[in-house]
């Protein structure tokens, strides 16, 4: 961060804190003489939490690989048990088997028009006192399929659809052949995904230095970002259709489950894939002929790219053990003193590719230290009016295979007793990141109020509200920004254990996590450690303590509300504005298909792009049809009436009825026959992308039939979403006066 945009986002911060500090500081939930204690409750909280015990806990429990199924695993997972218990908390570790395959060999080597073999491996450096350790996972793509390909070597930019879509018109055909591609812009298991949708017959995935490496910084160890050798590790299940064990969907991974055929396994490749370095990568991309990449296809390797297919060819060999493993989930509670069958859970994974100071262990640290708190509280007499479960999930790396087994099982209590689910997973210096279900907007607002930023000392809500209007695009968006006194919460798409939760059994759910000061390349490699994580990521631990504050103040005011703090005003607002989002999207896309047309038809798409001579006109588009969004707009403006006379106090229902219907209300919004081609996820407004992962789609069922062009079942998919607004309406009406 430049000295200049540190001093304007301070100055601003502090002018926003001021706004808020000056406010009564009322709480959601709580009659006023309740508000007082809960948060002198907090304060006492706060007092019990430890930077230099977070830092010792990071370096303990990333001392080590400690991947799901190894003997360093297993003995995390013990630790954390032994913790839990030592703070007062009744833990067990519950135990799945799980699916995880682990390489026996790998190979990759290009054959012409010269020869290289790969070298597949990261260096130990003197710098990194845990770089060279035994235990190591190898770099590889967890759930590549088994293979022996030879074939020429393509290169397809990020390996999106839209680039494959330019090969097209270059009239570069990828079947048969190997494709290589970049890390970044979407989650790495779309791009073998994509790749053997096209007739790919193996992957390879590099991180090139313009994204990840010497373009953004001095590389590790000189500084955070990724060397020529680094590599990141990752899984390529295909998410999108199911997390968790492929063995297993919709039950959970017991010794006694009944398994599929991995052949039968939907969410697994068919093609082989694997991580290489950019120091591996830059030979293949070296000897690749053909015409020259467009200019958004360019990395900062040195020299010229190009696409191919011609001389360069390539030998990739993988093969994996595919052994069933155990999954080792610690879980631990603190029972509610007058609604024990409410429950508030916490969670953040213990599992690493490699040591995994950062990922995950920086947030779980975050969390013990909350447990810990939590504990000596008790201790004093402190007893929460709901039951805390706070959980160390095994096996996320690989495809959230420990938490999505223990919700599985669980499935029934969990829909009657899951209040809400707060997540966390790695952690870093900077700014708050939050996500979730936006009944819960205003809570996080709360709660982001009253905890200070340990780098400005004003609030950490003043300064993400500073940061948002610094980086709004326009002067328009800046001006309503900084007249804000909120902050919006980002929608929930997938990559961590929150998932299972909300997409399927619809519990209210939250992601927090500190970042933006904390760049860097150890992602998933053997240098994310505990020497990099103090120098680059966190130093002094601080914002360790200030996860552990948000998520715990969360937690403890969720667990001890008088009323819930639901704000289903703010869930109508969102929902509105995805709907509008919708309507907006289709319209600009019948007029940029009407403007493309004429352009094809008129022969002028690229006529003064030098590229013309080479590449095809696209194909004519079939035009947008009118599409009836009326259902989705009729359901807002009852779920309109029903949120104003929430807000407007108009409830007829006894306190339990009414924090019951509020806890219950986010399972109004599934569809028991979940999405299109992917009926495990079932919520209606969130979901992760079919072809971005990670990234979320808002109300995805109708969102992705409008971008894929399939106009029926966009209306299926209105009728589907209006009938869930409508069910949620109906819940909530059940309190209310109206």
């Amino acid at each position: 961060m430049t000295t200049t945009y540190f001093t304007r986002l301070l100055a601003i911060s502090l002018c926003l804190s001021g706004a808020v500090t000056a406010q009564e500081k009322k709480l959601l939930g709580y009659p006023e003489n309740e508000a007082a204690q809960q948060l002198q409750l907090e304060d006492r909280f706060n007092k019990k939490l430890s930077s230099v015990h977070i830092g010792e806990t990071i370096r303990s429990l990333s001392s080590r690989p400690h991947h799901v199924g190894s003997a360093r695993g297993k003995a995390v997972a013990e630790d954390i048990l032994q913790r839990f218990k030592s703070y007062g908390w009744d833990a067990e570790i519950v135990t799945y088997q799980v699916l995880f395959p682990t390489p026996k060999e790998r190979v990759l080597e290009l054959t012409g028009p010269v020869s290289y073999k790969a070298v597949l491996k990261e260096p130990a450096l003197k710098e990194d006192a845990t770089s060279g350790q035994d235990g190591q996972l190898p770099t590889y793509n967890c759930w590549s399929a088994d293979g022996d390909v030879s074939g020429e070597l393509v290169f397809v930019n990020y390996g999106l659809p839209d680039d494959y879509e330019y090969l097209a018109r270059a009239g570069v055909d990828v079947r048969g052949k190997i494709v290589i591609a970049k890390y970044g812009r979407s989650w790495r298991g779309i791009k073998p995904k994509v790749a053997q949708e096209h007739g790919a017959i193996g992957c390879i995935i590099y991180s090139d230095p313009k994204d990840d490496g010497y373009y953004n910084g001095d590389v590790y160890p000189q500084g955070a970002f990724k060397n020529e050798y680094g590599v990141q590790r990752g899984s390529v299940m295909d998410m999108v259709i199911y997390p968790g064990d492929p063995l297993t969907p919709d039950i959970g991974a017991t010794a006694a489950a009944k398994r599929l055929d991995r052949q039968a396994a939907t969410n697994l490749l068919k093609i082989p894939v694997l991580p290489i370095s950019y120091h591996d990568a830059a030979p293949l991309l070296r000897a690749l002929d053909g015409p020259v990449v467009p200019e958004d296809w360019r990395g900062a390797l040195p020299f010229t790219y190009h696409i191919g297919p011609g001389k360069a060819k390539v030998h990739l060999k993988l093969s994996f053990d595919w052994q069933i493993r155990p999954c080792y989930d610690v879980i631990a509670k603190l029972k509610g003193r007058e609604l024990p069958d409410q429950w508030v859970i916490r969670g953040n994974h213990h599992d690493a590719w490699v040591n995994g100071a950062a990922d995950p262990i920086s947030g779980l640290a975050a969390l013990l230290e909350e447990a810990k708190a939590i504990g000596e509280l008790a201790r004093e007499g402190y007893k929460p009016r709901r039951t805390l479960v706070y959980c160390a999930w095994d096996a996320e790396e690989p495809g959230l295979l420990g938490s999505t087994e223990w919700v599985e099982d669980h499935a029934t209590e969990l829909r009657e007793k899951a209040v809400v689910y707060i997540n966390s997973d790695s952690n870093g210096r900077g700014f708050l990141y939050a996500s979730g279900s936006h009944a819960l907007e205003t809570l996080v607002n709360e709660v982001a109020r009253d905890i200070t930023d340990p780098q400005t000392q004003v609030s950490i809500l003043a300064r993400k509200q500073a940061a948002d209007m610094v980086r709004a695009t326009t002067p328009k968006l800046k001006k309503e920004k900084l007249a804000r006194q909120t902050i919006n919460i980002n929608a929930m798409g997938s990559g961590s254990d929150y998932s299972s939760f909300l997409q399927h059994l619809g519990v209210p759910s939250l992601d927090f996590g500190f970042g933006g000061e904390d760049a860097g390349g150890e992602y998933h490699s053997i240098y994310d450690s505990y020497d990099d994580y103090t120098r680059f990521k966190d130093p002094g631990f601080h914002y360790g303590v200030t996860l552990s504050q948000t998520a715990g103040h969360t937690a403890l005011r969720i667990a001890d509300a008088v009323t819930l703090p639901f704000d289903f005003r703010r869930l109508y607002e969102t929902a509105s504005g995805y709907v509008s989002e919708l309507t907006e999207l289709t319209a600009n896309m019948r007029e940029a298909t009407a403007i493309e047309n004429q352009l094809v038809k008129e022969r002028k798409y690229l006529l003064a792009a030098d590229t013309a001579k080479r590449l095809q006109p696209p194909a004519l588009k079939d035009p947008v049809p009118y599409i009836d969004f009326s259902p989705l707009q009729n359901a807002l403006i009852t779920l309109d009436t029903i949120t104003q006379a929430l807000t407007a106090g108009k409830i007829i229902a006894d306190k339990q009825q009414v924090n019951k219907a509020f806890y219950l209300a986010e399972q109004q919004l599934l569809n028991e026959k979940g999405l299109p081609s992917r009926p495990w996820y079932k919520h209606t407004l969130y979901a992760p992308g079919f072809y971005t992962g990670y990234g979320v789609k808002t109300i995805p069922g109708v969102r992705e039939a409008i971008e894929q062009r399939r106009w029926t079942e966009a209306t299926e998919q209105i009728q589907s979403a209006a009938a869930a607004l409508n069910r949620l309406a109906a819940h909530l009406r059940t309190i209310v006066n109206i």
